[in-house]
């Protein structure tokens, strides 16, 4: 029995988009879902499953973070027989060239984390996405006339850095952008056979300050859902 996750089996479909934010995986089911019903409410992390094109299709809150998203994750592949894990968050850029609204794939996660450390025994480990979904995510793109990035990513475990200009050293080697899931989702979906992606939303730059609001992140990064949605 799941311990964080209020559903029963069958509840939930094979392929999932996890928004941290469980208000935007509300605003999923009720704005792309014909028929959406919610199978969970527990700790406020709303999940919904509903159906998209004739496909059945989940979403759900995964918090913020990649204990959270760990968590998750473990429970829907291992109780819940999910396939496909797919995160659209949104992410803090690195780059000039990553503007506003940009949208990026996560090919690979690099992250300030210790989780992989402990678990491989201070060996690295190099979380990287499902080629096919990332193959499949890159034609949905280019069928929608939607613009996408794609590179390395960085899974940051803390949201306020102290040296608010250590963003520099990881753009100096390529790093697209900032978030804080991606490193767990792939290292976790690596670990029991299934499929993952990350496509991230830019929603703020360490580059230019610029930046959107709560509700804007909430409500309003439709591409990404729409080619998420295209993977079910």
């Amino acid at each position: 029995m799941s311990v964080h996750i209020g559903a029963k089996k069958g509840d939930i479909a094979e392929t999932i988009l996890l928004p941290g934010d469980p208000l935007r995986a509300k605003w999923i089911a009720e704005t792309f879902f014909e028929n959406p019903i919610c199978f969970n409410e527990v700790r406020g992390m709303y999940g919904y499953t509903g159906v998209y094109k004739g496909k059945r299709v989940s979403t759900m809150g995964s918090g913020m973070g990649i204990p959270s998203i760990s968590i998750y994750a473990n429970e829907l592949i291992k109780e819940f027989g999910v396939k496909n894990l797919i995160r659209v968050g949104s992410a803090g850029s690195y780059q000039k060239h990553v503007k506003i609204r940009d949208i990026v794939l996560a090919m690979a996660a690099s992250s300030t984390s210790g989780v992989n450390e402990l678990r491989f025994g201070g060996a690295d480990y190099a979380p990287t996405a499902d080629f096919e979904l990332f193959i499949k995510a890159v034609e949905a793109a280019k069928a929608k006339n939607i613009p996408i990035k794609a590179g390395n990513v960085l899974s940051s475990d803390e949201f306020y850095e102290d040296d608010i200009e250590s963003y520099k050293k990881w753009s100096k080697f390529g790093v697209l952008c900032v978030e804080m899931e991606a490193a767990g989702l792939y290292t976790v979906a690596a670990k029991h056979n299934v499929s993952a992606l990350a496509i991230l939303t830019i929603s703020d730059s360490l580059v230019t300050g610029e930046h959107t609001t709560s509700k804007e992140r909430e409500t309003t990064f439709k591409g990404m859902i729409e080619i998420a949605l295209e993977l079910a």
